[in-house]
Parts: C-alpha cells; structure tokens; sequence
C-alpha cells in the first residue's frame, strides 16, 4: 500500500460509549473495527501507529472527553510509546483539546482535524485545494486560532501537521472571515464553471451518471473499468478526492458521462460536506447514481446507512428507486458459499429495487451492470427516424449536437437519422428546423435498446 514518508509517530484513542450514553450510528459499529479504520487513517497520512486503545465510557466528560482517571492512564502509555501526536477518534471541543494537550504535552488531532488534513493531503486540483481549505478555515473558526502554534511544524498539509513556510491560520479573526470570503467567491466560480459544462451536456442530450460510496468501496476501480480510464485507484483511503468525469459507452451505444467522486465516511464532518457542494452538485445533478459498496466488508450495512446519511445531507433521498442502483462490488473477495448466498440475495422480485453484484477488479458482472445503466437512461425517450435534405447541415448539427444519433444513412436521395432524445425535443427541433419528415419508434420506456 502506498503510504506517505513517516515523520511522526502516533497513538490513536477510541472512545466507545456505553448504549446508553451511544449518540449516533457509528458507535453501533464493532469496536475493533472502527479502531482499525482510524488506525487506516492515520497511516494514510504518514503517520506510524506505535499504539491504540479503546476507552469506555458511560458518557463524554466536559472537560477532557474522558475522566481524569484515564487522561492519566493514557498519558503513562502515551510517554511510554514516545509518541509526539494523539490522534482522538471523536470530535473534540476547543476546551477538550486544549485540555488534553497540556495534560499530556503532545499535540492532539481529534476525528475532524485528522479528515481534513487528509483531503488536504489528496487534494491535487486547484478546486479541491480550495474546497478543503474552506472547510479547515471554517473548522478553525471555531476553535482558539492560535492553540497549536506552540507546536513544531514539519510536514505539508492544511496546518494540522504543517512546515515552515507554509501560510499559517491568521491570529486576526478578521482576517480569517476576510480568507473565507475570499474563498467562497473562488468556489462560486468554480459552480458556475460545473454548472456551464452541465449545460451543455445536457443540450448535447447526455445523460450522467454517478458514482458514490464508502471510501474504498472500488468506486475508482469501477470507473476505470466502466471508461477505459486510468484515475488512480489503491486501498489507500481517500486515495480520489478531486471528482473526475469521463465519456460513458454503453452495450447500444448509448453515450453518458460518468462522475467519479469523493468518498465518504462515517461522521463526515458538516463543514467538509459544505465545503465540497460544488463537487457533489456532480451527484445531486445527475440522472442516475450508483451507490457502490464493498460487499465483502463485514461493515458494509453500517458503512450503507453513513453514505445514505450524507446523501440526504445533500439533498436526495437514497431510496429513490427511479434514481439510485446499488453496485455490491468486491464480490470475488468472497468465499464460494457466502457468493452463493449473495446472489440469492441479490435476486429481488419484480418492483423491487435491483441491485448488481460485480467484481470492479476482475470485470465479472460488469456488463449486466452497463446494461442496467442503459435500460435505466434510457426510460421516457423515443427514436425519431429523420429524412433530410443532404445539404441541410444546420439540422444534422442540431442533431448530432442535441440528441444521441445512433445511426446516418442515405435512402432514395435523402439523408437519414435516427436519433435518440428526450421528450419534447423534437419539438425543439421541427419548429427550429420545419418541413423534414420523420417516423418514430415504439422504444418508449426503454425496453428493446437495453433488453
């Protein structure tokens, strides 16, 4: 796995809270693997884990998050393991920071500040730059500007763990509020630019299509499987975080454009999925999504419910059948029997909601998949048969560019298209264009182009 250089040791803490004490859906997880995700975290920076401990609580504690008693049974292991940095798998206070930190004279980076300096570090375009700055800046808002600057600085970063040089979070308030003005006036520019490009996907008549999903569910494996493409894809997580589009051929030559976007994860913290609107509008915007989860991970229905949580923080609603499919990807990763089971599974009755089993990695079920997609885009559209005057080549252009041509020959002296398109375009078309004459088929909802 691909890691970034060490320069850091670290110990990671977990609090798990009693049932009664729980707060929401992440501490219904299995202990031991909700620390091994943070364990994953902490490496995917670069940092080398020398230790970890679960800490049970019946409830947080105002002060330091856990009870004196444990801040100094912890600080014995933390002086033990000479590590400079704790990594707290919950949100901290400002005061709780502060207060574990001097307890225990290291610098502490709780769940939030961990998630961001990440994005920092996967951030490689000027848009995801922007956006993750936006949403440290909007974290730091909130917290004592300078209660970290105590700390020695040598790494790259967002300020997390960041190096000499690097521009540091302004002390001055003011200044901060002007930075995150400016910044927001930048990514507004940077929606307009998606919002444009949108629009002319869709006056070419292409639908898009989504990608969502756990971080580490595949999402770039199948991308890159669907489009021919090559986006990085590693077991590292978060390994894509600047969303990427490519053309989308499908078995009858459909065409779309695919997005593949950001991870999610377990409490994804409010002010990243603020900050990453203008990325996501790539989902809240398209045709279809798919949901792709890692079939094979024994936290695939908890690691389900976070990405429908966040799905619904951005305004859809998961369990629109009309929008959504769900992709159980890493179906390889199985044993014969628990395969066995799963297609069972799989099988749903007619009305309910289908769902693919695939292998992104092998290709196994992927073409059902690509199938699916079709049938499912091209519901509500009609094939329109035009008979045109070869030299009426304002009307083939309209075409080409606002419908999805599948076919152009010459029959008795004229020119003939059939074109794909929405409802009402050809409406568009013949008071744009009138006297051609044309014919159209009986596809309707989809059936014959997708079976």
């Amino acid at each position: 796995m691909v890691r970034d250089e060490v320069t850091e040791r670290a110990f990671v803490v977990l609090p798990t809270l009693s049932a009664d004490g729980a707060r929401n859906a992440r501490f219904s997880r299995d202990p031991a693997q909700r620390l091994a995700e943070t364990v994953g975290l902490t490496e995917a920076i670069g940092l080398r884990v020398e230790g970890s401990m679960l800490v049970k609580l019946e409830r947080p504690h105002a002060r330091a998050y856990v009870g004196t008693g444990k801040v100094e049974e912890l600080r014995s292991l933390i002086d033990a393991h000479h590590v400079s940095l704790v990594i707290f798998d919950e949100a901290l206070s400002p005061v709780q920071q502060r207060n574990l930190e001097q307890s225990w004279q290291v610098k502490v980076l709780d769940r939030i500040g961990l998630i961001l300096e990440i994005f920092g570090r996967r951030a490689k375009t000027r848009e995801g730059r922007l956006q993750v700055e936006l949403a440290h800046l909007e974290y730091q808002r909130s917290r004592l500007v300078r209660s970290w600057t105590h700390l020695g600085r040598q790494r790259g970063g967002f300020g997390f763990l960041g190096g000499p040089g690097e521009t540091q979070i302004e002390s001055d308030r003011r200044n901060l509020r002007e930075r995150i003005g400016r910044i927001k006036i930048q990514i507004e520019e940077v929606r307009s630019k998606r919002r444009m490009h949108r629009s002319r996907r869709r006056r070419s008549d292409f639908r898009s299509v989504a990608l969502v999903g756990y971080t580490n569910a595949g999402k770039s494996t199948l991308f890159n499987r669907l489009t021919g493409a090559h986006v990085e894809s590693s077991p590292m997580l978060f390994a894509t975080l600047d969303p990427t589009v490519r053309s989308l051929w499908l078995p009858h030559g459909t065409k779309a454009v695919l997005s593949d976007t950001v991870g999610f994860i377990s409490d994804l913290p409010t002010t990243l999925v603020a900050a990453f609107r203008a990325t996501l509008e790539e989902v809240t915007q398209s045709d279809l999504v798919l949901h792709v989860r890692d079939i094979a991970n024994s936290e695939t229905e908890s690691q389900r419910e976070d990405v429908r949580i966040v799905l619904r923080q951005i305004g859809l609603e998961p369990d629109d059948g009309e929008r959504f499919l769900e992709v159980w990807n890493k179906v390889d990763q199985l044993d014969l029997d628990a395969r066995s089971a799963l297609y069972k599974k799989a099988a749903r009755p007619p009305g309910a909601p289908q769902v693919f089993v695939l292998s992104a990695q092998s290709g196994s079920g992927v073409d059902a998949l690509r199938g699916g997609i079709e049938k499912r885009l091209i519901q509500g559209r009609r094939i329109v048969r035009v008979f045109l005057d070869p030299a009426a080549s304002d009307a083939v252009s309209w075409l080409y560019s606002n419908a999805e041509v599948l076919e152009s020959h010459a029959e008795a002296g004229r020119l003939v298209l059939s074109a794909r398109m929405q409802e009402g375009m050809y409406e568009i078309f013949s008071n744009k264009f009138p006297g051609p004459e044309a014919d159209f088929s009986e596809e309707g909802r989809g059936g014959e182009a997708a079976e």
